[in-house]
């Protein structure tokens, strides 16, 4: 798919006159990327998958409603991000078990997910074990985020959104996503520091 403006705009008009071949091309651009995103919001792969194909139907409907006053990733990003809070509210109404995936959630979410946590900054005496529990640690430390903090942090430190993007995708002021981001990180800090037992230093 054309990356420039122009490229972008004839490619959603096909989307809009319901082009069979350019919403296949749209799945193929984007469905790890939906994935990806919906699989760390939830921590469900079961849960990801679903919400995936969902995003991709309501993307379908709604195409001619797209303004182009974003990119069109930004936008498919705000229906994934909607979606999955609705889902998280329901799955939380169902006292769901623990999340599951773990091991290949930690792949997914590298520690660049939290700002100034990194495996360079944890004294350990075994590189690759040690690496692969603060990976699973900071996982779930993610998880166990305040909803709000979560999902900007994900936006902005895992998928490496822009602050502008974060806001338009969630509709907040430029400065709470700003503030939130901080906030969040500050919390991943603590949780992390908690898990490991072990004062993570301060990053860079």
């Amino acid at each position: 798919m054309a990356s420039d403006d122009q490229g972008e705009a004839q490619f959603i008009a096909r989307l809009v006159a319901r082009d069979e071949s350019a919403f296949n091309e749209l799945v193929v651009t984007y469905e790890r990327r939906v994935f990806a995103l919906v699989f760390r919001m939830l921590g469900r792969r079961d849960e990801a998958e679903d919400l995936a194909q969902e995003v991709f139907v309501q993307v379908f409907k709604a195409i001619d409603q797209f303004r182009g006053e974003s990119k069109l990733s930004t936008w498919i990003y705000r229906i994934a991000v909607n979606l999955c809070k609705n889902r998280s509210k329901y799955l939380s109404r169902r006292h769901l078990g623990d999340q599951d995936d773990v091991d290949a959630m930690a792949e997914r979410a590298p520690l660049s997910a939290a700002k100034g946590v990194s495996v360079g900054d944890v004294s350990r005496p075994d590189v690759e074990v040690e690496e692969m529990q603060l990976k699973l640690v900071v996982k779930r430390a993610i998880d166990e985020l305040e909803p709000d903090f979560r999902e900007v942090l994900i936006l902005r430190d895992v998928e490496d959104l822009s602050y502008e993007e974060i806001a338009s995708i969630t509709g907040l002021p430029d400065g709470t996503v700003k503030s939130r981001i901080h906030r969040a990180r500050a919390q991943l800090r603590v949780i992390v520091e908690k898990a490991m037992g072990e004062k993570v230093r301060k990053g860079r």
